[in-house]
């Protein structure tokens, strides 16, 4: 698979799409969407992919936004088809049913916020910087930034980052909840790759349980949460990763997982 504004590559059960214009800083451009909607799908399909990490090229951007030279020449409706399509590939993302980290080693404003926030966490370098700045265009983030900023954040920060434009570093992302943990710069990727790996050799139905009873679940109340998980819960002892896990917990050994994401 062949692509121009993205880098691919699949090592120890972990897939790592690597945004790669860094002249633009990584702006995402239509052409670019296209390709990570190819990747996301790629991932999905493949089963010797536990989890997927984004990360941006060079030490400068993760994803610095949208490409405003793009967004320049659109007229309203091209605009809704852009910020529909970009939805709908963070959709398509936010829905995989593997683990996705996104590795932010740099700016990550506008859609690169709002790529970020579509992964299952956030592990930043401590050079990160996070923000919703369509506000200074004249615009408001398209790509679900104010409502996934809201629910991470709560609904005043959020607006408050919306309206004001504000950057914020890593640290306040982490004590906002947005980011998991931070990273010296230089160690970011190893340190990421290191948590990945160790997922990918974890149960495959487990981690696709967690990931589907937490986001359902936050759309729902307590008790219809926790009858999601009672029902999850139940449906991981049909796998064989199950039989696995608490007979080599019972024989003091490691387990190997050999479940699939598709069964």
């Amino acid at each position: 698979m062949e692509f121009e504004n993205i880098l691919f590559q699949v090592q120890d059960g972990v897939a790592v799409i690597t945004f790669n214009r860094p002249k633009a800083l990584n702006a995402l451009n239509p052409a670019t969407l296209e390709e990570l909607a190819r990747a996301v799908a790629a991932v999905q399909e493949d089963d010797a992919v536990g989890v997927l990490v984004l990360t941006g090229a060079g030490d400068k951007a993760f994803v610095a936004g949208a490409d405003i030279t793009e967004l320049q020449k659109m007229n309203p409706l091209e605009a809704r088809l852009f910020a529909q399509r970009g939805q709908d590939i963070f959709f398509s993302l936010e829905a995989l049913p593997k683990p996705v980290i996104a590795c932010v080693n740099g700016f990550a404003l506008g859609g690169g916020c709002e790529l970020a926030m579509s992964c299952d966490f956030i592990y930043a370098s401590d050079k990160a910087k996070f923000g919703q700045p369509e506000i200074n265009l004249g615009i408001i983030p398209g790509f679900g930034g104010t409502q996934r900023l809201a629910r991470l954040v709560g609904r005043a920060k959020a607006k408050e980052l919306c309206m004001t434009g504000e950057m914020i570093d890593a640290q306040q992302a982490k004590d906002l909840g947005l980011a998991a943990k931070v990273f010296a710069h230089d160690a970011l990727l190893d340190e990421t790759l290191k948590v990945a790996k160790a997922m990918a050799a974890k149960s495959c139905t487990a981690l696709r349980a967690i990931k589907q009873v937490v986001d359902r679940g936050m759309d729902a109340d307590l008790k219809t949460g926790c009858a999601l998980e009672a029902e999850a819960f139940g449906v991981c002892f049909a796998s064989q990763d199950a039989k696995e896990g608490t007979t080599a917990f019972l024989e003091k050994r490691k387990p190997v997982f050999k479940g699939s994401f598709t069964n």
